[in-house]
């Protein structure tokens, strides 16, 4: 479908008929979609129809980055792929709004899922993309949620935008490429990360989302780099301009945790003890292991792998623990044989530094019994190692 039938479609969704069908379609189960469509389609238009559907589609899937808030937006497939999820921009949201930030101008906006966030906390936003569908949807998002008053949403080329009067500025480099593959090469972003540097340089503050794989020799001497979790998984890299230079900090959210890193070496590796940290990932992206082996009073259990042992528990915000009952060589026959022995029927198995697929080896072991047990399969010491356990105690 073309860009112009696409944005007919799009504004017939938004006229009574089909603000109607969205309503219907809210709860509607994709299995049954095909008896749906042949349904509307007796009282509907057929491309109004089809729009509808689509745009039901992308809400549901929305529902994981917005919440109960993606039934009343609008999105483009890019949209939701690239959108950053709610509880992510409001942090960022806040981080600005607390440095004093009253204006701000969010280039590459998408389908305005930053916007949004921003306009919620008192920011101005010029919003700016170069795709008018992509507009047409912020505007309608603006329109939605009752943020129109501080949201002007600009059909444009971000590198063409004049933002001087604007106290910050925030891009959202596109990552993918044509077919929707990630782009790893921060200067294959469109725009590139070398000219989004240099607009963040125009401005009193600002923030570049880019990917968490971003190599840290590609992190600007002036930049503060920020890796950001939520619940457990690691969703994206800020650069930031005007705070801490040559900070790396991590931020596990929901709680908001943020670690600052103290610029340590590496501890030396020794001998697995009773307890075993997990790193959160964002901690482990923004290379701060080491803070966390020396906020528990640990080390690591080899030279190459993220995890920290210590031989007495210190909770921490920023690393799981578990505590390990069983040291061992990697054997499988071995393995089978002591889960076997404690009626273990339930295994979690996490891998870090092992080949060994954690599906196939479940197979292996045949498990059946009433408890349960936390598998690692690692490297200790440079050796191929099985470490058993269980999570701490909350």
């Amino acid at each position: 479908m073309g860009q112009v039938n696409d944005l007919e479609s799009f504004s017939a969704l938004l006229a009574l008929e089909g603000q109607a069908l969205l309503d219907e379609l809210r709860d509607h189960d994709p299995a049954d979609e095909l008896a749906t469509a042949t349904r509307l389609r007796r009282a509907h238009p057929a491309p109004l129809v089809s729009a509808a559907l689509g745009q039901a589609r992308l809400r549901q899937r929305a529902v994981a980055k917005f919440g109960e808030d993606a039934h009343r937006m609008y999105f483009t497939p890019n949209g939701v792929e690239q959108s950053t999820r709610t509880a992510v921009a409001a942090h960022r949201a806040a981080r600005l709004a607390a440095l004093g930030v009253r204006s701000l101008a969010d280039l590459c906006c998408g389908v305005g899922g930053d916007a949004l966030a921003l306009a919620r906390v008192g920011i101005r936003v010029l919003a700016v993309d170069r795709d008018p569908l992509a507009c047409a949807a912020a505007r309608a998002n603006a329109d939605a949620l009752g943020l129109s008053d501080l949201i002007e949403v600009r059909c444009a080329d971000v590198t063409e935008v004049d933002t001087t009067g604007y106290d910050a500025v925030f891009v959202d480099p596109a990552r993918r490429g044509g077919r929707g593959g990630r782009i790893f090469d921060p200067e294959a972003y469109s725009p590139p990360l070398s000219w989004a540097v240099q607009a963040a340089r125009t401005a009193r503050y600002a923030a570049l989302k880019v990917a968490p794989g971003i190599p840290h020799e590609a992190v600007p001497e002036d930049a503060e780099a920020e890796w950001i979790s939520d619940a457990g998984d690691v969703k994206e890299a800020v650069l930031w301009f005007g705070t801490e230079p040559g900070a790396r900090t991590a931020t596990l959210l929901p709680g908001g945790d943020r670690l600052i890193g103290a610029g340590l070496p590496d501890p030396e590796p020794g001998p697995v003890g009773r307890w075993l940290y997990e790193p959160d990932g964002a901690v482990i992206r923004a290379h701060l292991v080491a803070d966390v082996a020396k906020e528990v009073g640990g080390h690591l259990i080899d030279p190459t792998i993220a995890y920290v042992t210590a031989d007495t528990l210190t909770p921490t915000p920023y690393a799981t623990a578990y505590e390990i009952t069983d040291v061992l060589p990697f054997n499988v026959k071995k393995l089978r044989a002591l889960l076997r022995e404690r009626e273990i029927g339930v295994a979690v198995i996490k891998k870090r530094g092992s080949a060994v697929e954690p599906d196939d080896l479940r197979k292996k072991l045949k498990l059946n019994g009433p408890h349960t047990c936390t598998v690692f399969l690692t490297r200790a010491a440079g050796a191929p190692t099985m470490l058993l356990g269980h999570p701490a105690p909350a």
